[in-house]
């Protein structure tokens, strides 16, 4: 069976260590990075447009040898000029990996049911995976483990909220999850969570969320496509903002995390992110070594 990677809970714990050593061990040392790649090609199809995706898994593909294709949504018009199938089969005949970012996850389930490559989900609107194993790698490498470790996210229920609760329930990680009421966590993702081992906890309060935690994490409170509801999302959250105040109710070594884009002045005050505390650049650039340690266990590269 062909392995895919739509969501963290695809994994399971041994392979989700050995993805984030690997990523460790060829961060500190590319010269032992494997040619996975090599002489081989990996299309990027974008529906959504993304700064740190494009250029974590371009860079990926390309420090493992490999060609990466970038396909942007006008030139294949999924189901519109062409079929989702007939987009995925076009690709899987010269291409070892599709890796797509998307609006709607059953795209991603589409291209699964009728390729023999590995797919990739760079972003849906039910999750964002890659995200999460960057996410875990910046907490590692910031506190030498994971296990037991505490992460506030406060914040939308969204994408970002439900992967990174499949990466905590994988890695040992407790997860306390603060949103505003109608913006929590669903609860499938929750219950699924819990049933994978994890601890996550669902509060309305973000001090109770961040008290004692070792990471505070947040993402913008209106994301792509969901711009007619700015102005009632802004109203929903006064008051959730991450500021200096909120960061005080961690851990002295808390540490502040953000996917970005980010939008100072709303989800996070200018001196939390751009302060001390703040490791949200190590954790853009982890989506490139996480990427590229999730595609050599995809590909096999002899394992």
């Amino acid at each position: 069976m062909t392995p895919h990677f739509l969501e963290v809970d695809d994994l399971d714990p041994v392979r989700l260590r050995r993805i984030l050593d690997d990523a460790v061990a060829w961060k500190a040392d590319p010269a032992a990075i494997p040619p996975a790649l090599a002489g081989r090609a990996a299309a990027a199809l974008f529906q959504k447009p993304s700064a740190r995706t494009r250029i974590s898994i371009e860079m990926a593909v390309a420090t493992l040898g490999g060609h990466p294709i970038y396909v942007r949504d006008e030139e294949v018009n999924l189901d519109v000029r062409e079929s989702v199938e007939d987009v995925a089969r076009t690709m899987a005949s010269m291409c070892s990996v599709i890796a797509a970012r998307v609006f709607d996850h059953h795209v991603l389930e589409r291209m699964v049911a009728v390729v023999d490559i590995p797919v990739v989900n760079l972003l849906s609107d039910t999750a964002h995976p890659c995200q999460a194993l960057a996410d875990l790698l910046t907490v590692r490498e910031h506190f030498g483990d994971l296990e037991g470790r505490r992460i506030a996210y406060v914040g939308d229920g969204n994408n970002v909220a439900a992967s990174l609760a499949y990466a905590a329930a994988l890695s040992g990680v407790e997860l306390a999850v603060a949103s505003p009421d109608g913006y929590e966590l669903d609860a499938h993702v929750v219950d699924r969570a819990r049933n994978l081992g994890s601890a996550v906890e669902l509060l309305g309060d973000p001090y109770d969320a961040v008290r004692g935690a070792d990471v505070v994490y947040t993402d913008v409170w209106t994301s792509m496509g969901q711009e007619s509801e700015r102005e009632s999302r802004l109203r929903a959250f006064a008051g959730w903002t991450i500021d200096a105040a909120l960061m005080k109710a961690a851990s002295d070594d808390a540490i502040f995390m953000h996917c970005l884009p980010a939008h100072r002045g709303e989800e996070v005050a200018a001196e939390v992110i751009d302060g001390p505390q703040s490791v949200v650049w190590q954790q853009a650039g982890n989506r490139m070594h996480s990427a590229r340690s999730l595609l050599v266990d995809l590909v096999g590269a002899g394992r």
